[in-house]
């Protein structure tokens, strides 16, 4: 019980409260680029919920098998050698490039699964899809559960990295899908011509973060209802 209660404030906790658009700012450049308009909007946001789920999977794999500080398979690895017993073995300074391996390789699987099956959709992605490689929402999410991986007092498990990448990726389909939709409102209104383009949107942007700030303490209370729901 007290594990799915975890798991559902992890999901709302990255997809509402600490939304990494609104709240950290990060995968900024795609919020901004493709969010014109509403479809192509929200299949990026599907595009980078799928991608950081499969980072998210691989990254706890990885670090928790091999890069966190006395991983088991280098830990084996070092006494097989006949290494001293009393030396930690700690490979997370290779983690920003297991992670970048990792993402690239699966916005590489997904840029060829879109340009496969649904080509109008890859066409209006344009640059912007092989930039989800460099997208920081999803390097994020990695460094976010290396950092609960490295901690013993809290280790993460894989569910509950499962939960932060899909609330996060749910988290940046929503923003992209609301400032989509805002945008298109946008195109029909007479903005003062100093203000068109980015200007506006950046506004819209800091509007919409302020926003989401009123979601802050839903966790609380969600835990509070969960709880008495459960027990």
């Amino acid at each position: 019980m007290e594990t799915t209660i975890i798991l559902i404030q992890i999901v709302v906790g990255a997809a509402l409260i600490n939304n990494f658009v609104l709240h950290y700012f990060v995968g900024i450049c795609p919020f901004l680029g493709v969010s014109r308009r509403l479809d192509t909007a929200f299949g990026m946001g599907c595009a980078v919920t799928f991608v950081i789920s499969i980072a998210a999977f691989l990254s706890w794999t990885f670090t928790y098998f091999i890069l966190r500080p006395e991983a088991p398979l280098p830990t084996w690895v070092w006494a097989t050698l006949g290494g001293d017993p009393s030396v930690h073995v700690d490979l997370s300074v290779l983690s920003y490039i297991m992670y970048i391996f990792v993402i690239a390789s699966s916005v590489q699987f997904v840029e060829m699964y879109v340009r496969k099956f649904f080509p109008p959709l890859y066409k209006s992605f344009g640059v912007f899809l092989p930039l989800i490689t460099t997208n920081c929402a999803i390097l994020f999410a990695c460094l976010e559960i290396m950092k609960h991986l490295q901690d013993p007092t809290r280790l993460w498990g894989l569910p509950e990295a499962m939960a932060l990448a899909m609330g996060g990726g749910i988290g940046f389909t929503l923003a992209m899908v609301l400032m989509a939709g805002i945008r298109e409102e946008l195109d029909l209104c007479d903005v003062p011509r100093p203000l068109r383009g980015a200007g506006i949107a950046l506004i819209v942007a800091g509007i919409m973060a302020m926003a989401f700030m009123g979601f802050a303490g839903v966790d609380k209370g969600l835990e509070t209802t969960l709880s008495s729901m459960l027990h």
